[in-house]
């Protein structure tokens, strides 16, 4: 049954993007770099075996693959759905996936190990498939999914809620705001 509130057919027909939430994406990447920011200051001030330099080459690397994992794309049609990476990190990370609409077959819920719950379409072959669940407009997708399978999605919610990743997105700006001070108080007072 289609929820009465679902747009237009032509919007979930029409194909669509599905990026992860802006919220996500800017509160991991201020976790990682207000926990990896200081090493190369501690390396010099330590006189550290490992050069402050390769900490410099490895947190850049470090921070182009998380942010490459942080570009995983959800694209939708009126044939099937797609989750994939941008060209650039693609070679990297692990292989999307696509699954033509006709051949799901059911969405089931595993519980995690925190206690949430995620979903896996199951396909005409018995293969699961993750559904992301972080996506910014994830009402909009679990939509787009009950208009071309008629799987009842109404009480599919995202994985995590946005206050925690607010709350993260705290925590994490009040450490690199103490990063950042531990770091201007040892090279001005040595």
């Amino acid at each position: 049954m289609v929820d009465p509130q679902i747009t237009s057919a032509e919007t979930l027909s029409a194909p669509q993007t599905f990026a992860i939430a802006p919220l996500i994406r800017i509160t991991l990447l201020t976790l990682y770099v207000a926990l990896t920011l200081p090493l190369p200051f501690l390396a010099d001030a330590t006189v550290a075996p490992v050069p402050s330099t390769f900490l410099w080459v490895g947190i850049t690397l470090g921070g182009i693959g998380l942010y490459g994992g942080l570009s995983e794309r959800v694209q939708v049609d009126a044939d099937g759905i797609q989750v994939g990476y941008p060209v650039w990190i693609n070679w990297l990370l692990r292989r999307g996936w696509t699954l033509p609409w006709q051949r799901v077959t059911a969405l089931k819920p595993r519980s995690t190990g925190q206690g949430g719950l995620v979903y896996y379409f199951v396909g005409d072959d018995q293969q699961a498939y993750l559904l992301p669940m972080r996506v910014s407009g994830f009402a909009q997708l679990t939509r787009y999914i009950q208009v071309h399978t008629d799987i009842d999605m109404r009480d599919v919610k995202p994985l995590a809620q946005p206050w925690m990743y607010f709350i993260l997105l705290i925590c994490a700006t009040l450490l690199l705001a103490v990063d950042g001070w531990v770091l201007w108080t040892a090279t001005h007072f040595g």
